[in-house]
């Protein structure tokens, strides 16, 4: 008998749309869905374009870009609460550099998003090789690629 996957309320919002049609609600629920751990979620995703992306990550970060996924994390427990922001352009740029579609890369950053709002980092070696290994496993359960793989 399966177990159940922890409840999930998703809100997806688009402040650029470009990528509307390569992230349909089931598939972005199917993706975070699989990074959850036991608890139930509370996630928004925001996919926004390059001038949103950059001014939170240097309000945020400190860091003057738009990066590919933020994530802010404001409970673990008993809930997962989080706001998962991605970076269309950003996105796009690095899908097209590894030569892979641009949904599965999506997937890939919903995944690493995801492991994040649950206090998975990978600002040490081990923590990183840890987190790297669970993206993978996720990745290849649902039929996607190993974002780690050697090129």
């Amino acid at each position: 008998m399966a177990t159940a996957k922890p409840e999930l309320s998703l809100s997806l919002q688009f402040a650029d749309a470009a990528h509307r049609a390569e992230l349909p609600r089931h598939k972005v629920r199917r993706w975070i869905r699989a990074a959850l751990d036991e608890l139930p979620a509370e996630i928004t995703v925001r996919i926004v374009g390059e001038e949103e992306g950059r001014q939170l990550n240097r309000e945020f970060r400190g860091k003057d870009y738009a990066t590919n996924v933020l994530t802010f994390d404001y409970a673990h427990e008993p809930v997962v609460v989080a706001d998962l922001v991605l970076c269309a352009p950003v996105v796009a740029r690095e899908a097209a550099e590894m030569k892979l579609p641009l949904a599965d890369h999506y997937a890939h950053l919903l995944v690493h998003g995801a492991l994040h709002a649950q206090g998975f980092d990978h600002e040490e070696e081990e923590e990183a090789q840890e987190m790297e290994a669970l993206e993978t496993r996720i990745l290849l359960g649902l039929g996607l690629h190993d974002p780690y793989a050697a090129a």
